[in-house]
């Protein structure tokens, strides 16, 4: 099975609409879905991965990635033409970190949180562990 786990901010309202646009556009039904306030984090993330609780971290063949090229991954997993967004790879991390790190930092302040964790109605349960 050559299923990722994107483990995104459960509370944030960007984070869970990038969440469906993932659903959305993963014609390949590749990804699965999971909180960073779940139980499937505390157990599979190391702890510096869990604490950052401001990225979206993508484990993928065993590895995990995190902030810009996490996101960047996904794309790169996702249908024509999104799938050409991971050409950004290039940019240095630093560059591509910095513009990530200052949206996250204000995602709550633009995009707003919810009171608790978006729950995808039955149809896509069975993309989420937890």
């Amino acid at each position: 099975m050559n299923q990722s786990i994107v483990f995104f901010d459960g509370v944030c309202n960007l984070c869970s609409g990038s969440v469906q646009f993932i659903i959305r556009h993963d014609k390949r039904n590749k990804f699965r879905f999971s909180s960073l306030q779940g139980d499937l984090a505390s157990k599979t993330l190391s702890g510096n991965a869990i604490k950052h609780l401001d990225s979206i971290v993508l484990r993928q063949n065993n590895k995990l990635y995190t902030r810009s090229t996490a996101a960047l991954k996904i794309a790169a997993g996702l249908s024509f033409p999104i799938n050409l967004l991971y050409i950004f790879i290039i940019v240095p991390p630093f560059i591509r970190n910095f513009v990530y790190d200052y949206i996250a930092k204000n995602r709550y302040r633009w995009f707003g949180k919810m009171e608790a964790c978006w729950l995808p109605s039955p149809e896509l349960k069975s993309k989420f562990i937890d």
